[in-house]
This record gives structure tokens, sequence and C-alpha cells, in this order.
């Protein structure tokens, strides 16, 4: 595929229902609450979702990939994988990173293999001499913040086997910590000056547009069975700076909420949905699509 990137805008608007969509470690997995009530569902765990799917090479959905990822499934790793050992990452350089140049960074086997580090970038060469090799990456997502404050339900579970040695049945205390009702906006950007730095294709790009959609209903878990993506907004500007601003667009596609806005809503119907731009706005940028059919 040639490399082409755009500069993109998105917004994803994603609905929980009675479900974690991120568990807070400071406070024992409850969901992500700010102070004023609202919820939040970090970047760090939007992307996780995302390299999840890919890390498994196996998987029912990576082998339905178009044929071009599956042939080439060596290219398309996870860098940020679970419990990846940085040595053998290291020795895959082939030589001292210290010294390369571009042209050899971006022809390496590292930049070659892993997916989510020529997308997102990473940190991992921070500790050479050669900083200015992939760090920011093109693909950047912002917290997502959810409309209307939410209400957090907590619950007790129990286990008839038993949670204690010993005992015939046991409580996890609080351990279901679940969001009633909640819709979030989630903005992600792609930043084709980058690209460049970090070696990141349009077919890669065009990966993260198949992944986006099944983020959440490919991740099911218990605590989080009912999360989705209602829209996941991918506008293309007219040119790589950018032809509109981005703040114009997210307010264009933000549904409203119906009634006191400081309530928590109990369903998809407490919200008034967008789903256009207007004319002036659509006029200004090259696309938009929703990537959720």
């Amino acid at each position: 595929m040639k490399n082409e990137l755009k500069r993109v805008t998105g917004l994803l608007v994603i609905e929980v229902v009675n479900s974690n969509p991120n568990g807070d470690p400071d406070r024992e997995s409850d969901p992500r609450q700010r102070p004023n009530g609202k919820g939040e569902i970090s970047p760090v765990s939007f992307k996780r979702k995302l390299r999840d799917l890919i890390d498994d090479h196996d998987s029912l959905f990576f082998r339905s990939l178009p044929e071009f990822y599956v042939d080439h499934a060596e290219n398309f790793c996870i860098l940020e994988s679970r419990g990846r050992n940085r040595k053998k990452i290291a020795d895959e350089m082939g030589k001292d990173v210290k010294t390369f140049d571009q042209k050899e960074f971006l022809e390496s086997q590292f930049v070659k293999k892993y997916w989510d580090a020529r997308v997102f970038g990473n940190t991992f060469l921070e500790e050479s001499a050669n900083k200015g090799y992939i760090k920011s990456g093109v693909v950047q997502f912002g917290v997502g913040i959810s409309i209307s404050p939410v209400d957090i339900v907590r619950y007790t579970n129990t286990n008839k086997a038993g949670v204690q040695e010993g005992k015939n049945s046991g409580m996890a205390p609080l351990a279901f910590r679940v969001v009633e009702h909640g819709v979030y906006c989630m903005p992600f950007f792609i930043n084709p000056n980058y690209a460049e730095k970090t070696g990141c294709t349009a077919a890669d790009i065009e990966l993260l547009k198949i992944l986006i959609p099944m983020a959440y209903d490919l991740n099911r878990s218990a605590i989080r069975p009912d999360v989705r993506i209602r829209h996941a907004w991918y506008i293309e500007h007219l040119n790589p700076l950018g032809s509109c601003a981005d703040y114009k667009l997210f307010e264009a596609l933000t549904p409203t909420r119906i009634g006191n806005p400081n309530d928590p809503s109990t369903s998809w119907l407490d919200y008034c949905d967008k789903t256009e731009l207007p004319e002036e706005l659509a006029a200004q940028v090259g696309s938009i699509v929703d990537l959720v059919r």
C-alpha cells in the first residue's frame, strides 16, 4: 500500500451498560470517575484492547483479517505485549541502535515487526542516545469522558465453592463494581507529521480502522459484558495540516443530553444522537465515515 497518510480527527461515542469500562487501581478497581461524578476511560485502557486483538495471530479475529495482514503477520506484532522480554527485543535491532541513522532505523527489524510502535509510538528506546526515534506516535487517543455523571453500583460477589481454603462458601465484598449507564466521548487523532519518524504506513492505519469497532465486542469480560461503541467517527481533512478545527467537529458530533445534564442517564434514549456534520463543517473536511456499520 502506498504510504499516503491523511490528517484525521476521530470521535468514539461509547455507551456503557452495567459494566466497568476501565477500573481505577487507586480506588480498588472502581470505574474511573472524576470529582464531578463524570466517568473516565483512559487512552491506555482503550489501546490495550486494540493491542490484544492483534497480539494473538492464531485467533479467529486475526485469521479473518484481509489477506495482506494474515500473509504478513510477522510485521504486525505487538511491542507492548504482556510479559515482553526487553533483551530479546533489543537483540532484534541487529546492532547498537546508537549507530543508526534515520533510514537504517526505519528499515530495521524493530520497526518492521511492531505495529503498535509504528502507530502509537513508544519509549522503548528512551535509554539510548538516539532519542529522536519513535517517541510520540502518529495516532493518539484522548481521555474518554462521560457526557453526564455516572452512578456506580457495587455488589458483593459470592462463590459457592469457596474463595478461602477450608471454607464451603466465600464472599468477595464489593468486588462487582460497574457503571449503571453512561455515554462517553473519546477523541482520537492521526497526525501524518510523525509518520516518517515511526515508519507508520497506510496499511497500519487501515488495520486500526478495522480494530476500533471491535475493541469491546471481542474483549468482553465478566465485569465488562456490555460496552457498545455507538459511533466511531473518522474524519479526513482536506490537507495534511488540517482543514478544520478539531473542537468544532467534536462539538458537532457529541450527543446532547435530554433533560438535566447533571443527572446520570439510564438509557441511550436519554440522549439526542448526532449523525452528521452541519453543511458548513462538512465542506471543510474531505470525508466523514462511521467505522461502526
